[in-house]
């Protein structure tokens, strides 16, 4: 697998090998061992599945303390945009972000580490996004930052009249007034 190191320390785009002839492809999609060696050593406990339509844009989530989450996430149908900010109180990165086009074609994967918070847009007419993650979800400590919030600059590419938001997703207030519980002094493994 090929790493690519990103902007936000710790955010990281995973490229298969892949391995094509005649018959198709092959690549392994994930290996403890390598992820481990490259990436950094994480246990995941649940692999999660979504689909949604074109325009849906979801986040921008995270759990709060103590039940923080890390992910590694990728798109096996169609193509989404998926993004990463940084969170963490006293980060030289808080509050920038970086933003990955994972695709069935591309087989691109966006690993984000506990300390930041996670949404995505869907591209395609239809997508099917998976993603691992390294603790369970405990509804007590969910919580989010505006997917449209302004000062973050993220370009969604989606045009304003067709962004799908859910009426939750919709009620999360901007970084700025957001009750963020990371410090960048936290042990957050």
């Amino acid at each position: 697998m090929n790493i690519i190191r990103t902007v936000l320390d710790g955010v990281v785009i995973i490229e298969p090998r892949l391995f094509k002839d005649s018959r198709g492809y092959f690549f392994e999609s994930y290996s403890q061992q390598d992820f481990d060696r490259e990436v950094m050593p994480v246990a995941f406990v649940q692999d999660n599945e979504s689909m949604s339509s074109f325009g849906v844009m979801r986040g921008l989530h995270y759990q709060r303390m103590p039940y923080t989450q890390s992910k590694l996430i990728r798109c096996v149908r169609g193509t989404v945009l998926d993004v990463a900010v940084d969170i963490r109180v006293g980060s030289p990165t808080y509050g920038q972000h970086v933003a990955v086009e994972l695709s069935e074609e591309n087989h691109r994967q966006l690993f984000i580490p506990r300390g930041f918070a996670h949404g995505f847009s869907v591209l395609s007419d239809i997508a099917v996004f998976q993603y691992k993650c390294d603790n369970f979800y405990h509804p007590e400590a969910d919580a989010g930052i505006s997917i449209l919030d302004p000062d973050l600059g993220i370009d969604w590419r989606i045009p304003s009249g067709k962004a799908i938001l859910s009426e939750k997703d919709l009620r999360h207030a901007c970084l700025k007034d957001s009750p963020v519980d990371f410090r960048i002094e936290d042990k957050l493994y």
